[in-house]
């Protein structure tokens, strides 16, 4: 009895990846009962998109925008953006994935009930993710084959080391979504946090356009944000853009970046969870 007791309380990392996968399958299961939305988000980034391509070709002098070249050192600049659209599908992923899933639960009524398994309240949030990962990955590498059709992707670089950079960088994702996921919990409100932190996020980690193309004073934020060393990283693997900084240098930055989002992501969460179970509002919406 006692051993059982044990293994409830601490469950083994096998178990864990059992329920991690449950959650994701759900999930899975539930989102391509309604296939038209992954058809939306594949298309409505290119609807988005097709008046930059236009508004881009307006300011090329004989197809080259050589003012976009000299701040970002490519004249590519669909590839440029294309890549940043799709890293950015990934920061919704992320704070969409956990922020809105709590409030879904919120909503229903069963957040308490499903808090109540013995599943660590940081692996449901993972789980949650994982589905939204996913789909955000194959939605992302779509909207790139429609939009080479229709704009041109150019991507010259080494795939292998910008996919390589792209991991610490969704790992430290995760502690971001961590620490919103608790932001969430005390305000009880999704759907404008969501949209405004993801928004300001992206628009200060230049995910559309190089960041020293900002204000003075606004390239101080966008530097202290580790998300813009990874856009420029990708990009610079991919389309031999000039870096802001050695890549190597940002390499180190994203991984420190994602050991550091991780704990601090971690910590906040356990903290406020901690303080809405005592003062019974975990429920609440």
């Amino acid at each position: 009895m006692t051993t059982t007791l044990l293994s409830l309380s601490h469950p083994s990392w096998r178990s864990q990846l059992r329920a991690a996968y449950a959650i994701a399958l759900k999930d899975w299961k539930t989102f391509w009962r309604y296939p038209l939305n992954a058809v939306s988000n594949v298309l409505q980034p290119i609807i988005w998109l097709t008046p930059v391509y236009f508004m881009g070709q307006a300011f090329s002098v004989n197809g080259q925008a050589n003012g976009f070249a000299a701040y970002s050192g490519t004249a590519d600049y669909m590839s440029f953006i294309l890549l940043g659209t799709a890293l950015s599908n990934f920061i919704g992923s992320v704070f969409w994935g956990m922020g809105y899933a709590l409030k879904n639960d919120m909503d229903a009524g069963v957040l308490e009930s499903v808090w109540l398994t013995p599943v660590p309240r940081l692996l449901l949030l993972v789980g949650r993710t994982l589905n939204s990962i996913l789909v955000t990955a194959i939605e992302s590498l779509g909207m790139l084959l429609v939009a080479a059709l229709l704009f041109g992707f150019h991507p010259t670089g080494n795939v292998l080391a910008a996919f390589l950079t792209t991991v610490p960088m969704l790992l430290g994702l995760y502690g971001f979504g961590f620490a919103f996921a608790a932001l969430v919990l005390l305000m009880r409100e999704a759907n404008t946090l969501v949209d405004i932190s993801s928004f300001l996020i992206q628009l200060f980690s230049g995910s559309n356009f190089p960041v020293n193309a900002l204000p003075r004073w606004m390239i101080p934020v966008a530097l202290s944000i580790p998300l813009t060393y990874g856009f420029d990283a990708v990009r610079g693997w991919l389309l031999k853009t000039t870096t802001l900084l050695p890549l190597a240098w940002e390499a180190v930055i994203l991984v420190v970046f994602m050991f550091v989002m991780l704990w601090l992501g971690s910590l906040v969460f356990h903290a406020v969870e901690r303080s809405v179970r005592r003062k019974g509002t975990l429920g609440q919406h």
